[in-house]
């Protein structure tokens, strides 16, 4: 590990610790040369599946994708940072234990889907008029109808 100030590849390690999780280890380092402490963390590289995309295409799994995506569909909406994070990490942990070489685009957005219809109902709509791509107001109206249909009654929020 090189030192970040001066680039020296000799350091020693002065303290390690779990993370919160145990899915990660946090290191303090001293550089012996210059003396300047950093800190690095040490994870398992995970196997993630590829992604089939709807024309074909493979590319890596990014959960920053799906991080942006629920992030944009709850834009202004009562969903904290937090929530958001703790699905994708599970949506990401779901894909990984699968052990499937490949997924498909479609698994991933259905699968969004159905984690933010149960955390925001605008979100949902939100996130399903880019994925199933609405051409127009109509197909807003139909899944909105949808929507309407197979929720349960719920108090009016305040």
């Amino acid at each position: 590990m090189k030192c970040p100030r001066c680039g020296h590849g000799d350091n020693r390690v002065i303290d390690s610790r779990a993370g919160k999780d145990g899915d990660v280890i946090r290191r303090r380092r001293e550089c012996l040369s210059c003396r300047r402490r950093f800190t690095t963390y040490e994870r398992v590289e995970e196997e993630l599946p590829l992604v089939v995309k709807r024309d074909g295409r493979r590319e890596p799994f990014d959960r920053q994708k799906i991080l942006t995506g629920i992030m944009k569909a709850c834009e202004k909406r009562p969903v904290s940072y937090a929530a958001i994070a703790q699905v994708v990490d599970a949506l990401e942990g779901e894909f990984q234990a699968s052990g499937e070489k490949e997924v498909s685009s479609e698994q991933i957005g259905e699968r969004v889907m159905a984690e933010l219809l149960t955390m925001d109902d605008v979100a949902y709509v939100r996130f399903a008029s880019v994925y199933r791509q609405f051409k127009d107001i109509s197909q807003f109206v139909e899944e909105i109808k949808t929507l309407i249909s197979e929720t349960p009654e719920r108090p009016p929020k305040r």
